[in-house]
């Protein structure tokens, strides 16, 4: 999905809004955008448009830039109106040290998690190894969140799940700055495999323990790739 064309997809979503749409379930429609990577960073936000595709009213609309503001998601420039925010080198050192705390723990509740918990992150690996096959690059970053979302979920926490779509929502306004998609996810695909298969194995410790070096990578990675572009 390429330029306005996420926009016209809002329209059908306005539909499911509906009358009693609140600020936070709008809020939650542009993070699903942001997180499935249809709003890059620098991206303007036209406050009449997205009136007009989701059929709020105004209030309700900047509440949701309000809150998405504070997520770190939006940013408001005085005169120029509200875009998605661009990350800098603090953000990712913040973001990972939240998520090893957050995926970690998660991470070792999988011997007791319901089944349809643990085959969420089998499903995500799948999606994302397939996507890889058939080099749907962007799909493979959409497989990469739901692998950690899932990972996520084990925990059984609504709070946790709720912070972690903040989290990787700002984590993919971070990846549009890291060039070509297919260098980038390409090694990640078979590490989020390999954590997988030690967690299926009953090898739980040492998915945890896969999972902190591949956080550890993954940011130094990152910054490195910042620090090329300037």
């Amino acid at each position: 999905m390429t330029g306005a064309d996420w926009l016209d997809s809002l329209t059908a979503d306005g539909v499911a809004l509906g009358r009693v749409s609140t600020a936070e379930r709008v809020a939650d429609f542009v993070r699903t955008r942001v997180m499935e990577g249809d709003l890059p960073p620098g991206t303007r936000l036209s406050e009449e448009a997205l009136r007009t595709a989701l059929g709020v009213a105004r209030n309700t609309l900047r509440e949701a830039f309000r809150l998405l503001t504070r997520e770190r998601l939006l940013v408001h420039e005085h005169s120029r109106g509200v875009f998605v925010r661009t990350p800098d080198a603090a953000d990712i050192v913040d973001l990972y040290a939240a998520r090893r705390v957050i995926e970690g723990g998660a991470l070792t509740a999988w011997p007791t998690a319901p089944e349809e918990k643990r085959q969420a992150v089998r499903d995500a690996v799948r999606f994302q190894r397939e996507s890889a096959r058939a080099e749907r690059w962007s799909d493979v970053a959409t497989g990469n969140v739901r692998f950690h979302l899932a990972i996520t979920g084990l925990a059984g926490s609504a709070r946790l799940d709720e912070e972690v779509r903040r989290l990787l929502a700002e984590m993919r306004l971070v990846f549009h700055h890291m060039g070509d998609q297919r260098e980038f996810y390409e090694n990640y695909v078979q590490l989020n495999r390999d954590i997988l298969e030690l967690a299926d194995g009953g090898a739980v410790s040492e998915a945890e323990e896969a999972l902190r070096k591949y956080f550890d990578v993954a940011e130094q990675h990152l910054l490195r790739r910042m620090r090329a572009h300037g």
